[in-house]
């Protein structure tokens, strides 16, 4: 992306990249003056980001105080996580019941390349496959309420979801759980689907839960 087209792009999407990016991190204080230069934007423009974002559980305003990144303990991203198993099941579902043939594919090249990924122990082209996959069911099912609500839900534990991919082994786990999930959409079975994915999510979840704080 060219500086021309971030400067183009809406200024929530711009700091919201920034957050997700690592750039600011947990409990960073949001100076108001710092983020106006960084980004070349208004106060009023930046405080209204600040709004949008605390809307999404990304920022956190406080009275007096201004604001900060929001930091997601353990638990909280344990209940994201399996509140993400009942919309991404549903989500699973949807897609059974409408992919096409040329869908079915590119779902199929997807865990194929995931496989790669683990078989080459490359676990950042692993990680960043898994969202494509997970993107693409979400995409298949057209499904768009569950969608945003699973995409902001996503967004707030995006660290935790790092951290996680990075332990040794768990990509092993959970690549067959994502070929479970490809096959029963490929094969239209909504309920294998549905349940394959929330299978894979409760993993996660008890993954999240082992983690150290």
């Amino acid at each position: 992306m060219t500086s021309e087209s971030r400067l183009e792009e809406p200024l929530t999407d711009r700091i919201r990249t920034v957050i997700l990016g690592g750039d600011f991190v947990p409990n960073q204080r949001l100076v108001e003056a710092d983020v106006c230069e960084q980004f070349g934007a208004t106060r009023a423009a930046v405080r209204a980001a600040f709004k949008e974002l605390a809307g999404e559980g990304l920022v956190e305003i406080l009275r007096n105080k201004g604001a900060r990144v929001r930091a997601i303990s353990k638990a909280e991203a344990v209940e994201i996580t399996e509140v993400r198993m009942v919309l991404e099941g549903l989500s699973a579902a949807k897609a059974a019941e409408r992919v096409t043939a040329g869908q079915a594919a590119e779902l199929r090249e997807t865990v194929a390349a995931m496989r790669a990924a683990v078989e080459g122990n490359n676990l950042d082209r692993y990680s960043e496959l898994n969202a494509v996959l997970h993107a693409k069911v979400r995409e298949i099912a057209d499904h768009r309420t569950s969608a945003s609500i699973i995409e902001r839900l996503g967004a707030q534990v995006v660290r935790h979801k790092f951290r996680l991919a990075r332990q040794p082994g768990r990509a092993a786990v959970s690549l067959p759980q994502h070929e479970l999930i490809v096959a029963a959409i490929v094969a239209r079975d909504p309920e294998a689907a549905q349940t394959a994915m929330q299978q894979h999510l409760r993993s996660v979840a008890k993954a999240l839960e082992a983690t150290p704080d």
